[in-house]
């Protein structure tokens, strides 16, 4: 996801989220009140950067995803340690002998609203997301279902996806070719179900407003205020509300580290993350803990550019910049360098091996490597002088990356010049959806435990592609992997690996900066917040302030 931080957050996630826990009595007391206030289980968070939309058909990013996580319910949801555990699906799922066939049966629930959640609401939801009038960047994750590719290609209609309400309790799902980990998929946003009768009633403002959305999950988004906060209180309707323990969450857009440390020190937070300047700070601090993440930055290439159309280009720029410096100097946070793009200890194959202790690293820092590409691309060019824009997040974190990444390049790649285009979340990602920039950081985290998440992000034309580019050899073998292979896990696995080296080896389609790490400080008092590596961030249904 856009964890950008895909999934995911991915990104997708913005680089250097903050995010800070803290009880009050009251919505933005800053939790003072104590043990009063610890009774009362208000939650605040600080997040940096405004919900771009609670539409889960269209959402793309970890800030959204995150959000709807703790407002919506899908069949299932992520619970500790990353599995799926019920949701509005009530049971096990009964699966055909040949893997295709899923039926899940629905348990009573409801809506914010009072309407009842049934198996059209999912149906509804579903092929709005493949329908390409919708135009959701996240269609493609639903191209295992029967006819979704050839519904969102326009080849045929939303009503033929192989998903049907059997009754309103029953729901059948028919998959192209059988796929191992789809129930963790079902966990990811782009499955929640939809509302339909309410949808219609909003029409475009659908997702837009606290009251233009209606939720079924653990708690209701009960007032939105645009770029500066948003409140969820706990739902009544929601058919677990034993299991909730809090009765509000506070989030407040607060773009710079230092206030979250000032909270934190005021003994107002409960919980900071923290950039390098205050990690040396707290470093004998009893609450300081690193939390590694499965999320990974890296450089888009718009080969739209004809500068950075030029494969030597992107390899001189893959190579020209310190990693190890910058995670140790400029992040300090635990982070890691990248020199790949499907993150390390994240998934073991067949053989019990990672993913990336198999594939190793590719264009590592090499300056004299760099300056030979970048004078070949240069004469290609007939340019001894080039200046590109790198789109940039606008957080405090992000502008020291920025300056980074640009003072490397500036030094090592002679005639170069870069100029940082600072943009808010939902701006920046809007720019890069309409190809309207030169190079850019981005994010991407998980949406499910499998390298496919990361590996089929850039096939000709996909959805969170973004980048212009294309090459047939790293499509077949992404297609190979989802279906020939299916059932053949050694196969599948070798086709995944061969992608990634056509993906940076051959191509550096991409330029992989760093594997993100969290240096945070958390009091004890907040009990059972789940952290994610794949799909949402955070999961507060289960915290309790004791």
């Amino acid at each position: 996801m856009k964890k950008k931080f895909s999934l995911f957050l991915v990104l997708l996630l913005a680089l250097g989220t903050v995010l800070t826990a803290c009880s009050g009595s009251k919505s933005g007391d800053g939790g003072k009140n104590g043990d009063n206030a610890k009774k009362d289980q208000v939650l605040n968070l600080v997040e940096t950067q405004e919900i771009p939309t609670m539409d889960s058909a269209l959402a793309t990013d970890v800030v959204s995803f995150t959000a709807l996580n703790n407002v919506m319910e899908g069949l299932y949801r992520l619970g500790k340690n990353d599995e799926p555990v019920e949701g509005i699906a009530e049971g096990e799922p009964q699966v055909s002998k040949d893997g295709k066939t899923w039926t899940f049966k629905l348990r009573d629930a409801k809506w914010s609203n009072g309407d009842p959640v049934t198996a059209g609401d999912f149906v509804y939801a579903w092929r709005k997301v493949v329908d390409p009038k919708t135009a959701s960047q996240y269609a493609y994750i639903m191209y295992d279902i029967k006819n979704a590719q050839a519904i969102n290609e326009g080849k045929m209609k939303p009503e033929q996806l192989g998903v049907k309400a059997l009754d309103d309790k029953t729901l059948q799902v028919q998959l192209e070719t059988p796929i191992p980990y789809f129930k963790n998929l079902l966990t990811f946003g782009t499955f929640l179900p939809q509302d339909e009768k309410f949808v219609k009633e909003q029409g475009k403002n659908y997702g837009l407003e606290a009251d233009t959305t209606v939720y079924n999950g653990p708690f209701v988004l009960s007032s939105w205020k645009h770029d500066d906060k948003w409140q969820m209180k706990k739902n009544p309707n929601y058919w677990d509300k034993d299991s909730v323990k809090l009765k509000e969450v506070n989030v407040k857009v607060i773009k710079d580290t230092q206030t979250g440390v000032n909270l934190y020190e005021s003994n107002a937070t409960d919980r900071v993350n923290l950039d390098s300047e205050f990690v040396d700070k707290y470093k004998n601090d009893k609450d300081l803990k690193y939390e590694k993440e499965a999320t990974v930055f890296f450089l888009r290439f718009n080969e739209q550019n004809p500068v950075l159309k030029n494969v030597d280009a992107r390899k001189a720029i893959s190579m020209a910049f310190d990693k190890n410096q910058f995670t140790k100097v400029v992040l300090n946070n635990g982070s890691i360098p990248a020199d790949y793009f499907v993150p390390a200890e994240f998934v073991k194959g067949p053989n019990g091996k990672y993913f990336r202790d198999e594939n190793g690293n590719f264009n590592t820092y090499n300056v004299k490597e760099a300056k030979k590409y970048w004078a070949k691309a240069k004469k290609a060019l007939g340019k001894d002088k080039i200046t590109l824009e790198l789109l940039n997040y606008d957080d405090d974190l992000s502008r020291k990356a920025g300056e980074y990444l640009k003072e490397q390049l500036e030094k090592n790649l002679k005639g170069l010049t870069v100029n940082i285009k600072q943009q808010p979340f939902k701006q920046k990602l809007d720019l890069e959806a309409k190809m309207n920039y030169d190079f850019s950081l981005a994010g991407w985290g998980p949406d499910y435990a499998d390298p496919m998440t990361f590996i089929d992000m850039f096939v000709t034309d996909g959805g969170n592609n973004e980048m212009h580019y294309s090459n047939p050899e790293y499509d077949k073998l992404v297609q190979e992997a989802k279906t020939t292979y299916a059932l053949q896990p050694e196969k599948r696995w070798e086709a995944m690996l061969k992608a990634e080296k056509i993906l940076l080896d051959q191509d550096a389609a991409i330029a992989p900066v760093y594997q993100r790490g969290r240096a945070v400080l958390q009091r004890p008092y907040v009990k059972g917040l789940l952290k994610h590596k794949v799909g949402p961030e955070l999961s507060y249904k289960w915290v309790s302030i004791q």
